[in-house]
């Protein structure tokens, strides 16, 4: 694996026409390590399509994502989905464990494995033999944070991790970013919701990578 660096992720000038509509009008960002980047806009700007496009889940139709200053469409797809991880706003809860659930992203994980990436995402160890099927909604926001984590991502995207949570669980979320950051990892959300973005985030921009007035 390339060395962490201090470039981060950057998005130049992305572009994307689908069924005849621009979605993306020469999208920027700037993500860079140890740091929380909320990107603010209206429901339906292109948010949720730029971020897949970092890891390539979208393709572009043109424009530039560079990771550590390498073009991503020069890495590996699945190489590049483990260092750029995308926690969606809905994830899925596969049948079974948190365990199992967590273990889902890397095949080989050992039980040392699962618990460091729950406590990552602030979860205790006892967790782990949970039945994923019963999580509240801001336990499985979580349990999908350490499912990315486990695979020692260097760059954690979310698309509107606090949809439909209530105050406290937005709270906790929050506050385990703002600690992801503060390890080293680059972190992104996508928001609507921009007191929450000031309270956790620190850059808040839009699609142009401009910061936003206060």
């Amino acid at each position: 694996m390339e060395p962490r660096s201090a470039v981060g992720l950057t998005a130049r000038d992305v572009r994307l026409r689908r069924d005849g509509r621009l979605v993306l009008d020469g999208a920027r960002l700037t993500l860079l390590p140890g740091t929380v980047t909320a990107l603010v806009a209206p429901s339906g700007a292109g948010k949720s399509t730029l971020l897949r496009c970092l890891n390539r889940l979208t393709r572009a139709d043109s424009g530039t994502v560079r990771l550590a200053g390498r073009d991503v469409a020069t890495i590996d797809p699945r190489e590049l989905r483990r260092r750029v991880a995308l926690v969606v706003q809905t994830p899925t809860m596969l049948p079974g464990t948190v365990a199992e659930n967590v273990a889902y992203a890397l095949p080989r994980a050992t039980p040392g494995d699962v618990e460091a990436a729950l406590r990552a995402a602030d979860l205790p160890p006892a967790f782990a033999d949970r039945d994923a099927a019963g999580l509240s909604g801001g336990e499985r926001a979580r349990v999908a944070v350490a499912r990315a984590l486990a695979r020692a991502p260097e760059v954690l995207l979310l698309d509107e991790p606090t949809a439909a949570l209530d105050a406290d669980s937005a709270a906790v979320i929050g506050r385990t970013l703002r600690r992801l950051a503060e390890g080293g990892l680059a972190v992104c959300l996508a928001v609507h919701d921009l007191p929450f973005a000031r309270g956790v985030a620190d850059r808040v921009v839009g699609l142009d990578d401009r910061e936003l007035p206060v």
